[in-house]
């Protein structure tokens, strides 16, 4: 099990682009289901796509890399026709940039838990990509440390992140395109601490500079989905020896095989779940 559109071995490319439309896009934005289904009962463009390694065969990429170069998304024969002219860029792009949403949303649904945890904060976000995810805003969260690491962070101060965090929404959501902006504004105005490493053997000396007098939280959103199991139970062994608090948003299966409501992730206080969330910070339910 995992986050619905990730390609995996032996798992057929067709019903990877299904998949992502039928459970992820439907109900969500109807040009990207259009779009993935017509991915998904194409051959040739499949093929195509088929050449990248396999983490860059992901839907949210195309879309986004097609997005980014300006290519059609009114209808699946104008996006099919552009992007098998456009190829070579697009497959450029795919393999340079990497599906970093950073939706800031779904900081709402981890601060009723933050709110339960000593005060103040440290907070400490692994995959932060821009760290638009640091900056909660309920009155009961006190942050006096923010910082985060991740494989390519991205700075906000980047006219070109921006654009490819722009990108990474989904069309038809302009109040998500809205709430980026918004948080791009305060994350300029107040920048996070952002350091290039891998979750498991450059946390340490970042976990190192957090205040002692605050309580430090690592926390993830669809994170470790992206990582090999043997990494991820790594990972969770280092969060239980954790002088803190761990935090995980994750679709069912990745870290918790606790049985999540259709298209919810698990959220977890020390490896314990304790509600279902919505991917993109939409849904909030206590267990």
């Amino acid at each position: 099990m995992g986050m619905n559109g990730l390609p995996q071995d032996g798992v057929d490319l067709a019903i990877t682009y299904r998949t992502f439309a039928t459970r992820e896009a439907a109900g969500h934005c109807a040009i990207y289901e259009t779009l993935c289904l017509g991915v998904a009962g194409d051959p040739e463009l499949l093929a195509r796509i088929g050449t990248l390694p396999l983490p860059k065969r992901q839907p949210n990429l195309l879309l986004a890399s097609a997005r980014w170069h300006g290519g059609p998304m009114d209808s699946y024969p104008r996006f099919r026709a552009w992007v098998l002219e456009n190829w070579e860029q697009v497959a450029t792009t795919m393999a340079q940039r990497r599906t970093q949403t950073n939706e800031a949303a779904r900081m709402d649904t981890i601060q009723p838990v933050l709110a339960t945890l000593p005060q103040p904060l440290a907070l400490l976000e692994v995959g932060a990509s821009a760290g638009l995810c640091l900056y909660p805003d309920d009155p009961n969260v006190e942050v006096v440390w923010r910082a985060g690491i991740d494989l390519n962070p991205l700075s906000v101060a980047n006219p070109d992140d921006v654009r490819w965090l722009e990108c990474l929404v989904w069309p038809s959501q302009p109040h998500r395109l809205q709430r980026l902006r918004q948080a791009v504004e305060i994350a300029r105005r107040n920048p996070p601490l952002l350091v290039q490493g891998d979750l498991n053997h450059d946390l340490d000396p970042l976990v190192e500079q957090a205040p002692k007098d605050a309580t430090l939280v690592v926390f993830h959103t669809a994170v470790l989905a992206y990582v090999q199991p043997a990494q991820r139970v790594a990972f969770a062994a280092k969060m239980h020896a954790l002088h803190g608090h761990w935090v995980s948003n994750e679709a069912p299966g990745v870290i918790n095989d606790v049985v999540a409501p259709p298209g919810l992730n698990v959220l977890a206080l020390d490896g314990t779940p304790v509600a279902f969330t919505g991917p993109h910070g939409q849904v909030f339910q206590w267990i």
